[in-house]
């Protein structure tokens, strides 16, 4: 009893037992919006991990195809020419066993939703394999050309259920034995073409260094067609497109003015040295911006 005559309670007084207070947690815990909630996080993580998983992906592809692309730079080089390029369809064949593993990530998904995860991996590619193809043809490689290749199939054994197992498959099982297709958008293509012009500049700078005179002549004609392509995409096209226009102005100015080299000073300036001349010398396009 207290001075004022008062009892003092007692801090177990207000203690509820312990099987009363796990009761209430459980009941709190099974509510229907903490549980919807539960499930929302549940496909949130699912959905970062698909992410993270195709940004490593893409990562991937375009490590490799930046080494495809250094491989095929050598072809002004070697002598054999179809081993190069027999190497490079090697390497093309893993890079799209990895795209493969991509177009596999988004069986079911909103491809929309995770394009920014694996774009940059499909404009590298997309640059290494005209790279390629130009090299083999000189002309551009088609979108449909491209999207073509990326269809991937199952093999014989893995397609076909035999009968007496064809109600046993289960639908996921079925699912899998599609055809998988992982479709390069426009956008895309458009990136890495705009990027292949560099690829080509310096494939130019290499033949001149190597006295291939031929080489700049035809990398001039096939810049100046995709320039006047972008040149009328204009500021109509999405914003990354417009950004790689002056790249692309950037890249034939060095390429004509190491043809304008050749055609008008190319017997006063050794050969082997042109391509020094050609790498120290600002192009026309940088005079023209003040650079």
């Amino acid at each position: 009893m207290s001075k004022e005559g008062r009892f003092r309670k007692r801090k177990h007084d207000n203690m509820q037992p312990r099987n009363q207070k796990e009761e209430g947690q459980s009941t709190v815990t099974s509510t229907p919006v903490l549980l919807s909630f539960e499930s929302f996080q549940k496909e949130l993580d699912a959905k970062h991990d698909k992410y993270e998983r195709l940004v490593k992906l893409s990562r991937d592809v375009t490590i490799e195809s930046k080494r495809t692309i250094f491989l095929l730079h050598r072809v002004i080089s070697v002598s054999d020419v179809g081993e190069l390029l027999h190497e490079s369809d090697v390497k093309f064949g893993d890079i799209r066993l990895k795209i493969q593993q991509i177009a596999q990530e988004l069986i079911g998904e909103d491809t929309c939703q995770f394009h920014r995860a694996f774009s940059p991996g499909l404009q590298e590619y997309v640059e290494a394999v005209s790279f390629q193809h130009f090299i083999k043809t000189k002309t551009l490689i088609s979108l449909d050309e491209i999207n073509h290749q990326l269809i991937f199939t199952p093999k014989t054994g893995e397609v076909k259920c035999s009968e007496d197992l064809a109600s046993s498959c289960s639908q996921d099982e079925k699912q899998e034995q599609q055809p998988l297709c992982l479709q390069v958008t426009p956008t895309d293509y458009l990136l890495g073409i705009a990027d292949l012009t560099g690829e080509l500049m310096r494939l130019c700078i290499t033949s001149v260094g190597n006295c291939d005179i031929e080489t700049p002549f035809e990398v001039s004609q096939f810049l100046r067609a995709i320039y006047d392509g972008f040149t009328y995409i204009g500021n109509t096209g999405p914003y990354e497109v417009s950004k790689k226009h002056y790249t692309l102005k950037q890249s034939l100015g060095k390429v004509e003015d190491a043809c304008y080299m050749l055609t008008v000073r190319g017997s006063e300036v050794p050969k082997q040295v042109l391509a020094d001349v050609l790498s120290s010398k600002p192009s026309r396009i940088d005079q023209e911006e003040g650079v």
